[in-house]
Parts: structure tokens; C-alpha cells; sequence
């Protein structure tokens, strides 16, 4: 036994048993060096120490879930973490780079990067709390910024973290460190400050301008500003997964601290078991060789050889190629330098006792590509017996493939480099390989991204053989790649409701909305991969009806509503019988959101006892009348009545009707299902504003509400009279009766030749009949509207109330607006004014 190894095992036995657990690992480690003279492996003595208590299990060891506290915008935010690929998506200023500049920060241990302004603003008041001038306080306390780092273990992998359990009774899956970025003497820091507010405030002067100057430290947070560095610590607690469930806070079962020593710091424990990598968005590919900051891919690759031939300093064959063409290298360098070296003997050198000069070639395997002797060609063709291979420079590739390329060079590279270790090292590679991508998405096409994100977990496996695991995170902008594998490893940012400084973020992991909504969650995936829906990326969204409402939604907005056209709003069209589905969503990530729809007003189902006959009647329906003129040719195919007995037409249940029938009810789902869940159209009609409306609750939820047509005083001639619409193209035409019936608008196709001549109530009949016919053509509105250069129109009224209400729930400025939205035009006073503006 080695003095060293009696010198360990005499510290060991002399401590509590808790910390002899917890000092197992060392002294196993310690044991095997003493065996095997520190040439064997001693991983392998450590595995099977531990494994030989926990037998049977399999190598699953991953970052769980990280929690931040007080760091920029994420106040008080988890991250659960997938096994394999977890996605950060989120609107921007979100919190995603917070997030992984806070990972980096506190796991490379690296304190003096920190500053005041990675608190977060509410800490700030807190800081500048602090007075100038007072007692001195011994329980004084200033904010930290924490990182808690929650790790998945199996039995096979308790060995690596068993200095992170709590206590020697501990049973479980999960293990935790808490990173702590805090004041290293709190009352000391206050002493300090007071000293520097003491001295500076000899130096004050005040002005008659009302401009006081005010030397620093003007407040404690300003003297941290230069001094941070030197009164904040990193240190490093061990957390118990069971207490904080409980939420216990007494002192007894107070996180333990890990105190640095010459044996473990917290660093070292937490370095030991993960490697964090990030690939930046920044990789600076270029396409020519002027900028600065550019890098090609021979150059990439060079580090990546370099690397790799570190591990093959015996290949022989490379070194005999080397030789060889050494050898040439020095008989060309002997005749270029000939001449030259002959007119140096005219200067007297070389003379009689001093040597000749000769340049002899001497190349090294890592130097080859790494100072561009050989570059990246792209092969166009193969060489034949007949002609050389046609090949041009990487620069001479599109930047989409270069930065693929790139992307998979550098992660095979990050890879290898923690994968590979040095013989008798294989103890000190971590566990967890965690590597940040951060929009993968720069100049690639729609189609390359989802290659990408599809195939990346298939270019390095997340576990291999061995049970070390490599967990990817990708931070993107492009709905390509969010969809490509679903909601589960989603984990979706999102900005709170307040503005200014007191914002902060919530991340919510999809994930869970995956597994508790079962019924809707395939049709949801299905729908936002095909429509590659931008949802989570918005500050608000906007479902719709159909193709028309989205084709004029934007339109709408920049008439009515312009402020909103600052905003990035999502709008998804899904119609009245399905945006219901998308509730549990929407209320899950909590995005504002506006649902535009329609009354879909039809005729009520008929009494049991007439359904027989109701059935027997629609089987002699007649056809329908022939149109009066071209333009009223399609008012009637939509008539969906039939004739009784006595030749009295009865309308078939649940067809189509106008709005203002008695007893009409909605087929629209969505006023059924979500709000304001009541069927009637009268009923829908009279609800209030609240009826229509949904706020989040303490649980959660999303700020909702839900608009459609409503009653409008409409005047032609010198009629007037309240109309009812069941559609967008309804409530367009009755507000805005006169600039459709314009000649020059007859592509919006809600025009009459004879229209001046009609009475009120027969023209929105006729333009009920006609939109609800099966020949109107909705889409030509949409672009006839989108076509037409004046703007006289408005905005219909629940459209407006719609708009109006968005804005106040999208934080977007307070700007003002230049330009109101357009008045309604005034109907003639007589018909023959009529005529004139129809024509």
C-alpha cells in the first residue's frame, strides 16, 4: 500500500459517515491507481465497484431540467430537457439567448463575466435599496442569480454523482446542483459601498440648473456596476429533490453547500459530468475573400484533421508520403535558391569555416491543412483515362450547403473531441455532451432545414453504446424545422403581459401538452406542419374563417387598425368547425388571441314527429328559378327549400338561412363549443362583450375573444333599416351598400345593374341569395377588394371591434398613429341620386 494511498484512506475513515459516502468515489479511485501502478484504467475499477451493487440496469444519464432564477428576463423559469433534442422557439427578446448565455456563464465558472445588467430589472430596486449611510446589519442580504441543474442518473451511473447525493438515504432518478452567483460577504459588500458613498460624497456638487452631480457610487447597484467581480462568488449548493417539493425552508434542511478544498470544488463535480458546446449563428461563411470575418470550409476542416491526426501519428503510409515529398521539395528549393546563394558568396559569406546554406523541406501531418496547402474542392465530375476531374473551390458553392457542411463538420468535431480521450484519461470525460445549435436555419431552404433537424440525431446517436449521452438544443426562428418533429421537444418562450422593465418569460414545454391532450394534438401537428404555421413566433394571433378572411385580414388592419401592422401577428386560417380545436393550445402557450368568425346562421331541426315527413318532402324539391338578368343569375341556386303538399315551400333543416329568421341557430362549432356557447342566433346576438371574451386565470390560460357579424343600420334611398349578415361578404356589402353597388367595383362581384331601383330589403335579400349561392365566387371578392384602388370603404363593425380590442392586448408602442380609419359613405338622400352614384 502507497504512502499516498495510506495518507487518503486515513482522511476518508475520519469523516462523518455521510461525507464517507459521499468520498467513496475517491477513495475507489485511489485504490485502483494503488493496484495497477497508475497505468490501468481505472474507470473500469469504479464501474464495477458500483455496478456490482446496482446490477442489471441500463446507461440512461441526461440533463433533466434547468431552473433560473433572477437571470435577465428569466426570473423564475424551468427548461425540462428531452433526452435526445430539445427545441427553444419563442417570439423575439423572448429569453432564448438569456437562456443559453446563462448555461454558459455558470458552467464554464467563469464569475468575472458576469455584470449587473444579467440581474434582472426587478433585482435592480432591490440593489438601489440599499442606503448610503446607516448601522451596520449582519443579516443584510443582496439578490443572486442561480442556476439549479437537475440530472436524470440510473443505477448504473450513481458512481459519477455521488458526491451531488443529499443524503445517504437518498433514493431516486434525479440528482441537483445549485449554481449560485452571490454576494461572497454580504455585510462586508454593504461597508464597502458605504465607504465609496462617504468618499465620493465630498465631491457633490449641486447645480442651479437642476443638474446635480453626483460622483459614483450614486446607489449600491451603481458601485457594483465596477465592482461586481470582486464581491460576487460563484458557489455551489447540493439540492434535494424531495425537500424541494415539500418547499421546505428551515436551516436544517437548507441546501448543503459545497465547499471548494484541494479535493472537489463544485466547478469540478459539475465539469465532471457535463460538456457544454455551442455552434453560433454566427459562423461567418462567405462566398468571396474580402471580409475580414469570414471562414471557409478548408479552413474548417483543417482543425477538424488536426484534431484527428493526433490520434494516427503512426500511419505510416501518411509519413512515407510526407518523406517523399520532402525529399522533392528540397532538390526544388535547391534549385530555385542556387543562384541566390552563389551571389551571397560575393558578400564574403559563406567563408572558409563558416557553413553553406540549404533549405530542406520539412512538412507535418496537422500543418498540411491547417496552413491551406491543401483546400476543399467541389467535384463536379470524376477523372477519366481521357480528362482530368472537373473541380472548383469551396468558395465557388451556394451558402445554404456550405453552412450544412459546416454544421455537420463542426458537431463531428465538438463530438470526437469529447468522445475521443487519451489512454488512462477515459475517467475524465463527462458523461453528458450538451450542444447548442442556434439557428441552423441560415441559408438553407425549407427543404434542407427539415433534412437537417431529421437526420442530425442520426449524424451523432444521442446515447451511445458506452451510456454517455449527447443531448442537442436548437434555437430557431423557422417553423421547417419547429414541426419537423412535433410538439414533443418544443419548448416555447413567451413574453409576459407587462411592458417595459417588468417584463420577464415562461417557458413551456410542450411536451406536456402532447401527452394531456390526446383527442387534438394529431390534428394540430398535422395542420401546423402543413400550413408551417408561425404561431409560436407571434405576439398575438388571429384565427379565421376561411381563404377569403386571410387574404383581407391585412388589408382590414392597415385600414382600421394600423398600430396592430407593428405587431407580428400568426393568422391561421381554420374555419368555424375547427378553431375550436386549436382552444387547448392557445390557452396552454397563452398567446392572445382574436378569432374572427361567422354566424353560419341556418334553418332549426323540425320537431321529432316531422322528420319523417321532412325527409318525404326533400325528395320533391323543385329546381330552381331561372336569374332575371346575367349579373342576378346566381341569386337563386342555393334555395335549399322544398314544397309540400299544399305547394307552400319549406326550407330544409340546418340549410343555409338569412340571420334575421325567427329560431335560426349557428352550425358554427366554435360559437358552440368555445364562445359564447349558445346556439340560437338571437341568443348570440344579445350576449354581452363578456359573453365573448376569456381571460387567463391564476392557472393559466390566454386572453381570448371572439367577434362575428351583428346587426347594422344600413340606408339606401330613404330606407333604412336594421340588416343582419351570416358572412364576411354580407356585412362588407351592407356597410359599405353604396361603394359596392359602384360600376367600377363590380370584380368584388356585389353588384346590380338595376340596384337603384330596388328597394333596401329586396337588395340584401338579393345579396344574401347570391353569397350563399354556390356560383359566388368568394376568393374574387378577396382579390377584387385587394385590386381596388379606392379606399372609401370601412372596416365592418366586428371586424373593428376586434382589431381594437388586439391592440390593447399586443404591446406594441404608444406611438401614435397618424390617419383615421375611413367614414362610411352616405347613402343618396332619393333614388335619382342613387342612379347617379351607381353610375
Amino acid at each position: 500500500m502507497s504512502r499516498t494511498f495510506r495518507r487518503q484512506l486515513s482522511a476518508i475513515l475520519l469523516k462523518s459517515p455521510f461525507d464517507l459516502f459521499r468520498s467513496l468515489p475517491a477513495l475507489i479511485l485511489a485504490w485502483g491507481r494503488n493496484r495497477r501502478g497508475h497505468h490501468g484504467r481505472c474507470k473500469k475499477v469504479r464501474i464495477n465497484a458500483w455496478r456490482a451493487c446496482s446490477p442489471g440496469a441500463t446507461n440512461k444519464m441526461h440533463v433533466n431540467s434547468l431552473v433560473f432564477k433572477n437571470f435577465r428576463r428569466l426570473k423564475n423559469a424551468r427548461i425540462d430537457f428531452a433526452s435526445d433534442l430539445t427545441i427553444f422557439v419563442g417570439a423575439n427578446n423572448s429569453g432564448k439567448t438569456s437562456a443559453t448565455h446563462a448555461i454558459e456563464l455558470f458552467l464554464s465558472g467563469g464569475k468575472d463575466k458576469f455584470t449587473i445588467h444579467d440581474f434582472c430589472v426587478d433585482c435592480w430596486a432591490d440593489f438601489e435599496s440599499f442606503p448610503a449611510e446607516g448601522a451596520a446589519n449582519a443579516k443584510v442580504q443582496f439578490p443572486a442569480i442561480s442556476l439549479d441543474v437537475w440530472i436524470s442518473v440510473d443505477a448504473d451511473n450513481l458512481y459519477r454523482v455521488v458526491e451531488l447525493l443529499p443524503r445517504a438515504a437518498w433514493e431516486g432518478s434525479l440528482v441537483g446542483l445549485r449554481i449560485e452567483f452571490s454576494a461572497k460577504d454580504a455585510p462586508q459588500t454593504l461597508a464597502n459601498f458605504r465607504a465609496k458613498a462617504a468618499e465620493a460624497a465630498k465631491f457633490a456638487t449641486k447645480e442651479k440648473d437642476g443638474h446635480d452631480y453626483k460622483p459614483w457610487p450614486r446607489n449600491m447597484r451603481d458601485y457594483l456596476s465596477r465592482e461586481l467581480k470582486n464581491e460576487y462568488g460563484l458557489r455551489y449548493f447540493i439540492l434535494d429533490e424531495a425537500q424541494i417539493k415539500a418547499e421546505t425552508t428551515d436551516a436544517v434542511n437548507a441546501p448543503k453547500e459545497i465547499i471548494g478544498d484541494t479535493e472537489r470544488s463544485g466547478h469540478t463535480v459539475i465539469n465532471s459530468l457535463i460538456k457544454v458546446d455551442f455552434l453560433s449563428a454566427q459562423r461567418h461563411l462567405s462566398d468571396g475573400n474580402a471580409q475580414a470575418r469570414t471562414e471557409d470550409l478548408s479552413k474548417r476542416l483543417s482543425r477538424f484533421y488536426a484534431r484527428s491526426q493526433n490520434k494516427r501519428e503512426d500511419d505510416h503510409n501518411a509519413l512515407r508520403a510526407l518523406a517523399l515529398s520532402e525529399d522533392q521539395l528540397t532538390k526544388h528549393f535547391s534549385d530555385v535558391f542556387s543562384d541566390a546563394f552563389k551571389s551571397l558568396r560575393k558578400l564574403g559569406y559563406p567563408g572558409l569555416a563558416n557553413p553553406s546554406l540549404e533549405i530542406r523541406a520539412a512538412l507535418k501531418l496537422e500543418r498540411v491543412m491547417g496552413d491551406q496547402q491543401a483546400k476543399v474542392h467541389y467535384l463536379l465530375e470524376e477523372a477519366t483515362a481521357e480528362a482530368e476531374a472537373i473541380a472548383l473551390p469551396d468558395s465557388y458553392n451556394g451558402l445554404g450547403f456550405k453552412n450544412l457542411i459546416y454544421m455537420g463538420v463542426e458537431l463531428l468535431d465538438l463530438h470526437s473531441a469529447w468522445s475521443n480521450t487519451e489512454e488512462g484519461k477515459e475517467d475524465k470525460r463527462q458523461p453528458i455532451h450538451l450542444i447548442f445549435i442556434e439557428e441552423p436555419e441560415a441559408h438553407m431552404h425549407a427543404q434542407l432545414q427539415q433534412a437537417f433537424v431529421r437526420k442530425l440525431t442520426d449524424l451523432i446517436p444521442p446515447t451511445g453504446g458506452d451510456g454517455y449521452a449527447t443531448q442537442f438544443v436548437i434555437t430557431t426562428h423557422s417553423p421547417h424545422i419547429l414541426y419537423e418533429r412535433g410538439f414533443q421537444p418544443i419548448r416555447y418562450f413567451r413574453r409576459s403581459a407587462e411592458i417595459g422593465a417588468k417584463q420577464s418569460s415562461a417557458v413551456f414545454n410542450l411536451s406536456v401538452f402532447y401527452e394531456q391532450n390526446e383527442p387534438d394534438r394529431d390534428f394540430l401537428q398535422r395542420y401546423m406542419k402543413l400550413t408551417h404555421c408561425d404561431l409560436f413566433f407571434a405576439d398575438a394571433a388571429i384565427l379565421v374563417e376561411g381563404n377569403v378572411e386571410r387574404l383581407v385580414l391585412p388589408l382590414m388592419i392597415t385600414h382600421g387598425a394600423k398600430k396592430l401592422s407593428a405587431a407580428y401577428l400568426s393568422i391561421l386560417e381554420v374555419g368555424g368547425a375547427f378553431a375550436y380545436r386549436f382552444r387547448k393550445l392557445i390557452e396552454f402557450i397563452g398567446l392572445p388571441t382574436l378569432i374572427v368568425t361567422d354566424l353560419d346562421s341556418v334553418y332549426p331541426a323540425p320537431p321529432k314527429k316531422e322528420e319523417v315527413a321532412a325527409a318525404a318532402d326533400a325528395a320533391t324539391a323543385a329546381a330552381a328559378q331561372s336569374a332575371v338578368d346575367s349579373e342576378d343569375a346566381e341569386e337563386l341556386e342555393d334555395d335549399d327549400g322544398s314544397e309540400d303538399a299544399e305547394g307552400e315551400k319549406k326550407p330544409k333543416p340546418r340549410s343555409k338561412c338569412p340571420a334575421s329568421t325567427p329560431g335560426a341557430i349557428t352550425a358554427n362549432q366554435t360559437l358552440l363549443q368555445w364562445l359564447p356557447c349558445k346556439s340560437l342566433i338571437d341568443e348570440l346576438l344579445a350576449a354581452s362583450a363578456s359573453d365573448r371574451l376569456q381571460a387567463p386565470t391564476a392557472d393559466g390560460g390566454a386572453h381570448v375573444m371572439v367577434t362575428y357579424q351583428c346587426p347594422v343600420n344600413t340606408t339606401w334611398g330613404t330606407n333604412t333599416l336594421e340588416l343582419r349578415s351570416r358572412t364576411l361578404e354580407e356585412a362588407f356589402a351592407y356597410e359599405n351598400l353604396v361603394w359596392c353597388q359602384k360600376k367600377e367595383h363590380h370584380e368584388v362581384g356585389l353588384r346590380w345593374a338595376k340596384s337603384s331601383a330596388m328597394s333596401l330589403a329586396e337588395l340584401a335579400s338579393k345579396i344574401h341569395r347570391r353569397v350563399k349561392g354556390e356560383s359566388f365566387k368568394k376568393t374574387n371578392f378577396a382579390l377584387g377588394l385587394l385590386a381596388s384602388n379606392d379606399v372609401s370603404w370601412v372596416v365592418p363593425v366586428y371586424i373593428q371591434d376586434g382589431l381594437d380590442w388586439l391592440t390593447k392586448h399586443v404591446a406594441i408602442g404608444d406611438s401614435t398613429i397618424e390617419g383615421t380609419p375611413a367614414k362610411l359613405e352616405l347613402a343618396p338622400d332619393a333614388a335619382p341620386s342613387a342612379v347617379e352614384a351607381a353610375k
